[in-house]
């Protein structure tokens, strides 16, 4: 079976874009994609590819781009035990997160979505890597999702003092995330993979 998802977002609180794709592949599934957005009236572009296992888990990130003058290179490996490391060296503080969050995307809102599978009514605790933007700093962040329709969520964080209801599609991708980002365009492709 073949799959693919895409999705275009537009910022709502500065101006810019982002283009994400997901995929499934041999080994489980993989989220990529382009922002492109202003930062205090300097230009940024940041690609990132997160890989994931068959389980959702986050499993290696490579962040790379361009903040105005600054150039960023970042890669993070999870290893089966919860273990994080940034190119090469243990970030013992991340130990059992099990997602990444990217402090400038709704892409990775995904990945516990999936992951969870969270039925209506239902809620969970999470413990993500967050990467923090514009110093790109690694810390943990303690989210919480509660899912309260067939395409709705409420995401927490900060011990309920950062508070959004998500809409999101039937591939997991957010949607509308109030006052920060709104979708433009999706598409996807589900079909047999030929023989």
């Amino acid at each position: 079976m073949e799959y693919y998802e895409s999705i275009l977002w537009s910022r709502l609180d500065i101006p810019g874009h982002e283009v994400a794709e997901q995929r499934q592949t041999v080994h489980g599934w993989q989220l990529r994609g382009v922002a492109v957005f202003v930062h205090e009236e300097k230009p940024c572009r940041l690609e990132y590819d997160i890989r994931c296992g068959v389980d959702w888990q986050t499993e290696l990130v490579t962040l790379a781009g361009n903040v105005g003058e600054k150039t960023i290179a970042l890669e993070l490996l999870r290893n089966p035990a919860g273990e994080w490391s940034m190119h090469g060296s243990k970030v013992w503080e991340l130990t059992d997160c099990d997602d990444i969050d990217l402090n400038f995307s709704p892409s990775t809102n995904m990945l516990p979505i999936r992951r969870l599978e969270l039925a209506v009514g239902e809620s969970a605790r999470v413990r993500a890597a967050w990467v923090r933007f514009p110093g790109f700093t690694l810390e943990v962040l303690e989210q919480t999702y509660s899912r309260t329709g067939a395409t709705s969520y409420r995401y927490e964080s900060a011990n309920g003092k950062f508070r959004r209801d998500l809409t999101v599609d039937e591939a997991g991708f957010v949607l509308e995330y109030p006052d920060f980002w709104r979708a433009d365009a999706r598409w996807g492709l589900q079909a047999e993979a030929k023989k």
